[in-house]
């Protein structure tokens, strides 16, 4: 048997897969696909302190090995979540992470806040990241003054675990990084989204309601895997990747490349089982290739 498991340092995963946020609802809509005991952990919907209706349709675009989004991080709000969601999530034995998201820097803390009182939460990742939500695509994360006061802001009033979640929509995202890493994050997931757009050549009008969205899938996953690389060889704090993983090759990859975890995201979309398939293909391949325990692979690529 391999020891699939991985230490986060404050979180222990069972496995290092984890259904990432946006595309796994608030977990319980996977519910009839399979048990998600089976996960490592899952990342809910964005919330906002507040419910939020999210962008004008169309919200939802495929394109060449890849798909746009510009869902707008439509939510319940995290009052909903904690009061009819996350009771039906606290009797699964698995990383329940929630996804914080914000209008301005007080709304993240106070969602943060709140999520600290009740039990279950296994960690908060920061959404500081989002392309769909504010005027050309610009987010907290691509400013590493504004990232780091974020998160400093959320440190002071939760004592769970912060988790920041990085944008692609960047120069040098080890700059980024760095700060996140100061401010006292205690791992980094990335990538987001890339900002995209497409065309109608009929209507000759935007195919999003919100003109642009982010575009996520196999398409981004060699930008992804070039930036997991970068910030691992300079952060000291562990990273989770992400960025059109739909096989188990494609998450050890990542892993190789320093990740201490994954997460799969559009991959749900094509496959409801695809999490499943891709942890038992990393147990397949660990076993083929004599590994004991998948932590070995952490980092392990020779450069």
């Amino acid at each position: 048997m391999v020891e699939l498991s991985v230490d986060l340092g404050f979180l222990k995963l069972k496995n290092p897969v984890i259904a990432a946020s946006g595309t796994f609802g608030y977990g319980l809509e996977f519910r009839p696909f399979y048990d998600l005991n089976l996960l490592g952990g899952f990342v809910v919907k964005g919330l906002y302190f507040n419910p939020r209706e999210g962008n004008n349709p169309p919200r939802l675009v495929e394109t060449s090995s890849g798909l746009i989004n510009s869902i707008g991080l439509q939510g319940i709000g995290v009052e909903a979540f904690c009061r009819d969601v996350l009771p039906e999530l606290t009797n699964l034995r698995v990383a329940i992470i929630v996804n914080v998201c914000g209008q301005d820097e007080d709304e993240y803390a106070r969602v943060a806040e709140y999520l600290s009182q009740p039990k279950g939460i296994a960690a908060l990742e920061l959404n500081i990241s989002c392309p769909n939500v504010r005027e050309e695509g610009r987010c907290p994360a691509q400013n590493p003054e504004s990232t780091y006061r974020i998160i400093e802001k959320v440190k002071k009033v939760s004592s769970l675990p912060v988790i920041t979640k990085l944008s692609p929509n960047v120069t040098d995202i080890t700059e980024v990084a760095l700060a996140a890493e100061q401010a006292g994050s205690q791992a980094l997931s990335l990538i987001n989204t890339l900002l995209a757009m497409a065309v109608d050549l009929e209507t000759r009008k935007p195919r999003l309601g919100n003109v642009l969205g982010g575009l996520s899938g196999p398409a981004i996953k060699p930008v992804a895997l070039r930036m997991v690389f970068q910030v691992c060889r300079l952060v000291k704090i562990p990273v989770i990747g992400i960025g059109g993983i739909f096989t188990a090759e494609d998450a050890m990859e990542f892993m190789m490349a320093g990740a201490s975890a994954v997460q799969v995201g559009t991959a749900n979309f094509v496959d409801p089982d695809a999490c499943p398939k891709i942890i038992k293909g990393i147990e397949s391949w660990a076993e083929k290739h004599n590994i004991k325990k998948i932590s070995e692979i952490i980092g392990c690529l020779e450069v």
